[in-house]
């Protein structure tokens, strides 16, 4: 089993300075007398596990992009983004990267530190993403509890409170996530100026944090034994989903390592295609044995 990786380890960062998102639905909304589909996105904090939820008239990279200046504009811009490869993320990293290309120099300099870092799991992996996956399936538990099946209006989803005091503002010490944090001595802790002191609690929160939670999500409960990494050239199959004789069998030609040093997704080439799939994806096969090379004798004459 792997380490927690950096995006899950951010202490003294401000909320969703890791973020994952993915999307969930549809669901069906009345529009008047029509009912139409709407989708949820959900923006998930590695460190804290903050839960951000908003909503998406389609499926497309735009309202993406829409969904995520809001998320911006109440949270602060996250330093990196993990998510899967759904085309309308992909659409939108494609989109923001091109603009921020067609900038002045000037302007990307200076817009340069606020660049957002996309990461997206490899292709049909849904538990490289598991942290913000199963906040997806509590966030649908409670929906089809309160709503179940019938098509409510669009206010119904739609979160038009404002922003309470919530722990991720008691966490940061402040509602707008872009301010810089500012670390004071615990000597100003009997100070009088009460907002040093707030962030010294902060930061004390910060230490129990480190010290109490952060080893219970180490703990392996499973996946103790060393496997072997796969290597250029094993033959492998396909997670079979298909009948038994079509099962896709081709060969590793690269194999992607994690932070650990261990290989976690790999591409296959099979016939002319290569696909990117995890290990857990992939049944190495045994190596087939060389057949043994029979020199060509002289036959001989034999005498009575």
């Amino acid at each position: 089993m792997a380490d927690l990786p950096p995006a899950r380890l951010r202490p003294f960062k401000p909320a969703f300075f890791s973020t994952g998102m993915d999307c969930s639905g549809p669901f069906q909304v009345k529009v008047g007398r029509r009912t139409e589909k709407r989708w949820g996105i959900i923006f998930k904090c590695l460190t804290t596990r903050g839960v951000h939820l908003d909503l998406l008239n389609t499926i497309d990279a735009d309202s993406f992009l829409m969904a995520l200046r809001r998320f911006i504009a109440r949270r602060g811009t996250p330093a990196e983004l993990y998510s899967d490869q759904g085309t309308n993320f992909r659409g939108g990293e494609r989109g923001l990267r091109e603009a921020f290309a067609a900038l002045s120099p000037d302007l990307q300099l200076q817009l340069g530190k606020q660049k957002i870092s996309f990461h997206f799991n490899p292709p049909a992996a849904p538990h490289f993403g598991g942290v913000w996956e199963r906040e997806i399936r509590s966030v649908k538990v409670a929906l089809y509890t309160t709503v179940g099946a019938q098509s409510v209006p669009e206010e119904v989803l739609s979160l038009n409170d404002p922003d309470p005091v919530t722990p991720n503002v008691l966490l940061m010490g402040r509602p707008d996530g872009s301010l810089p944090q500012i670390v004071y001595p615990e000597t100003d802790l009997l100070s009088r100026r009460h907002w040093r002191h707030s962030q010294i609690l902060a930061n004390h929160f910060w230490s129990s944090f480190l010290r109490n939670y952060l080893p219970s999500l180490q703990t392996r409960q499973k996946w103790h034994a060393m496997k072997t990494d796969l290597i250029k050239g094993t033959v492998v199959m396909l997670d079979p989903q298909l009948p038994r004789a079509m099962w896709p069998v081709g060969h590793v030609t690269k194999g992607h390592p994690s932070a650990d040093g261990h290989v976690r997704s790999a591409d296959v080439q099979i016939n002319d295609r290569t696909y990117t799939r995890p290990v857990a994806r992939l049944v190495a096969l045994p190596a087939l044995p060389m057949e043994p090379h029979i020199e060509p004798c002289m036959h001989s004459h034999t005498h009575r």
